[in-house]
């Protein structure tokens, strides 16, 4: 058992209810492991550029970065102590100054359809909001009829957007919703979802060795090594937020199975893999694969 730190640990966090209920996750796990009092750690929220401009899609005001870098300033400037963050939405090559320290237990990774029971279920011709390219191009390669509208906002924002009929329907993480307590949607199981969806992500400064010991007790190995086959995966493609990319690495038996697909916007080219990762197949390997199968017009939006 470790002692209580002093002063309290600060966690960084956005300041989304969902984020909230993340940082506080986060931070029941570390009194748990190490014995600690509620007062040894305590909750900074910090407001994100991503958290302020609503009224456009992340890829075209500057990326995930708007997520991180006030998290990351707040770090540099001895305001916290660490962050947490929403895997997916943290860049997949950081500064050097930054380390994942820990990952606790997934939560569950699919998509939920908010507004049917199945895509297949909408009108001809349905409203979709979403300002996710891999969402969207998914969509479109299922179900070309869609119109699809882009959305921003928390969880219950974009609820309440169907709920209004401003929208047929749209598309939700099943993490966000459990975590939230929210009972809403229809998991869609024939859909890859985007890499480390579900996974939470705690970030310490490199030079931090203090922090390392303690937060390894809460992280879950198996999470670790999945969200890290997917990240690794994005990096070797070269994805950003423009681009429509899907993965998913899962235990099967002692090995990982990573699953993966590459599509144009317009959803009409989709080009789906897989591999059992050991020490001759790698996550670049799988995205090598993909681009190989992709056309000149898709490899150029991986920089290839």
């Amino acid at each position: 058992m470790a002692l209580p730190p002093s002063p309290p640990l600060r966690i960084g966090t956005r300041g989304s209810p969902l984020a909230l209920v993340q940082a506080r996750l986060v931070a029941d796990l570390l009194r748990a492991a190490h014995g600690w009092p509620q007062s040894a750690v305590e909750i900074v929220p910090i407001v994100t550029t991503g958290d302020v401009v609503q009224d456009r899609p992340l890829a075209e005001i500057g990326g995930k970065a708007l997520w991180t870098k006030e998290l990351d300033r707040a770090l540099l400037d001895g305001r916290t102590d660490l962050s947490v963050h929403s895997l997916k939405d943290v860049e997949t090559i950081r500064p050097e100054a930054f380390v994942i320290a820990a990952m606790p237990a997934r939560a569950d990774p699919r998509d939920r359809l908010i507004g049917a029971k199945r895509l297949d279920d909408l009108r001809q011709g349905a409203v979709i909001g979403t300002s996710s390219p891999r969402r969207a191009a998914q969509l479109r390669a299922r179900r070309p009829d869609f119109e699809i509208v882009p959305i921003r906002g928390n969880v219950h924002t974009r609820l309440a957007k169907v709920a209004r009929g401003e929208v047929d329907a749209s598309l939700l993480a099943a993490a966000g919703l459990d975590r939230l307590g929210v009972d809403a949607g229809a998991p869609l199981e024939d859909m890859l979802t985007a890499p480390s969806q579900g996974a939470i992500g705690v970030e310490i400064l490199t030079e931090r060795t203090d922090l390392q010991p303690l937060l390894a007790a809460i992280d879950h190995a198996p999470t670790s090594r999945c969200v890290l086959a997917e990240r690794a995966f994005l990096a070797a493609l070269g994805g950003d937020c423009h681009s429509a990319v899907a993965a998913r690495a899962e235990f099967h038996g002692a090995e990982i199975l990573l699953r993966a697909e590459i599509l144009s916007a317009d959803g009409r080219e989709v080009h789906v893999g897989a591999r059992r990762l050991d020490g001759a197949a790698t996550p670049a390997g799988l995205a090598e694969e993909l681009l190989a199968k992709a056309s000149p017009a898709l490899r150029a939006m991986f920089g290839a």
